[in-house]
């Protein structure tokens, strides 16, 4: 039987451990601080920064949300990075992506301190992760990791195709898993929208891991049995249904699940570990930049 990989159960159990992390910081003087930044009107990532702000309260991690008029200019968005920055009660800081068009996405993400930056996205923190010395894994392909460990999953000598090459997961999540380290050791194969013959690729892997964005790319046709799959994907389509739309992920899941010996479903797999992660690297984050020492789960 297909094991429907519960990414709301797996999270809950990190954020618990987490949230005793935070006491012992807390026995220390220390409060574990994020500061949100969102310089858009778009509702998504409204909702997205909103979730982020409860499951830090939930778990006793003070939130700092700043609201930038997204018709500004772009010296504004990164004076207050510059001021976060100097803020020795936020350890943590999270700009939520995307930025309006004047604004430089990278350069954004190059301002913030590498030591604060939570979503590993500043090229210093970028660089440590290549080179098998991480300081903060980005958060999802890290909540990737999490599942296929929660689940037995073994990823060492295994073949595991990445279909996506972004820089927030595809590319990382490639690196970790590559890396000599628990949870890597695999034989990677990245594939994307110029890979020549997808299902043959993914035909032929023990763990497939659907990160391209493209709704329902990956189908049971192309999987082999007993297949692992993650699917990372989160597309709102159009739906004969109340909404008049449906949330589904790169992957279609009725027909995939025939095949799998494992899946996460779209939503309530793959999400809730994102933001698990990110309460992961601020509580981190604290400690480092405090001096306590936190043994993270």
């Amino acid at each position: 039987m297909t094991r429907i990989i519960d990414g709301n159960e797996v999270g809950n159990r990190i954020r618990n451990e987490l949230e005793g992390r935070v006491d012992t910081l807390e026995q220390q003087g220390v409060t574990p601080g994020l500061a949100t930044v969102l310089m858009s009107d778009d509702g998504a990532s409204e909702t997205y920064v909103s979730m982020k702000q409860q499951a830090c309260d939930e778990i006793g991690i003070e939130s700092y949300h700043h609201e930038i008029d997204p018709d500004t200019s772009s010296d504004v968005l990164m004076d207050r990075i510059d001021a976060l920055n100097e803020n020795p009660g936020v350890h943590g800081i999270l700009v939520q992506m995307p930025v309006p068009d004047h604004v430089d996405e990278q350069a954004v993400l190059e301002r913030i301190d590498p030591m604060k930056d939570v979503d590993g996205f500043h090229p210093e923190n970028v660089g440590r992760l290549v080179a098998g010395n991480p300081r903060f894994k980005p958060c999802t392909p890290h909540g990737v990791q999490k599942l296929l460990a929660a689940t037995d999953v073994e990823t060492e000598g295994k073949d595991v195709i990445v279909v996506g090459r972004s820089d927030i997961v595809g590319k990382p999540m490639m690196n970790l898993l590559i890396q000599k380290a628990p949870m890597g050791n695999a034989t990677v194969t990245v594939c994307h929208s110029r890979t020549t013959d997808l299902a043959e690729k993914t035909k032929n892997a023990d763990v497939v891991i659907a990160a391209a964005g493209v709704p329902e790319l990956v189908d049971g046709t192309m999987l082999s049995e007993d297949t692992v799959v993650v699917d990372v994907g989160v597309s709102r389509v159009d739906a004969d249904n109340e909404r008049g739309y449906e949330i589904v992920g790169d992957v279609e899941f009725e027909s995939a699940k025939q095949k799998a010996s494992a899946i996460t479903p779209v939503p309530g797999g793959v999400g809730p570990l994102t933001i698990a992660m990110l309460l992961y690297n601020t509580v981190k984050a604290a400690g480092l930049q405090t001096g306590v020492d936190v043994t993270l789960p």
